[in-house]
């Protein structure tokens, strides 16, 4: 294998190949939270007034509320890739690093639930 130096210690075992995908998936949900984020902000500063029933009747619109759906989603999903690479760099023993991304996985989805569902009920007045 190697004399012992670090690039010895290295060679042959080959990447992992996943992080050219893992790259461009933090970089496109990062540019679509941009824009989805961008959107919101004009769409919001352009309403009327700020009191309940005016942002009540703008987010329950398709398009407002479409928005703020993938705004949701789309910062769960770069979250949790981001917090996954962290996960997957510094949690070194197998069972524990299990642990950590299942528990990673469960909490992203249970607040990309739950803001989902919150946006939903206020859309539909319920």
């Amino acid at each position: 294998m190697g004399n012992g130096t670090s690039i010895g210690r290295v060679r042959g075992l080959g990447s992992a190949h996943s992080g050219a995908s893992t790259w461009l998936q933090e970089r496109f949900t990062g540019l679509a939270s941009l824009l989805v984020s961008i959107y919101l902000l004009v769409s919001l500063l352009l309403l009327p007034a700020y009191n309940y029933l005016t942002v009540k009747a703008w987010i329950s619109k398709p398009v407002p509320a479409t928005a703020m759906v993938l705004f949701v989603i789309v910062n769960f999903w770069h979250a949790r890739a981001g917090l996954r690479v962290v996960i997957e760099d510094y949690q070194h023993e197998h069972g524990s690093k299990l642990i950590f991304l299942l528990a990673l996985d469960l909490v992203a989805f249970a607040g990309a639930a739950f803001g989902v569902l919150s946006i939903v009920r206020l859309a539909l007045g319920a």
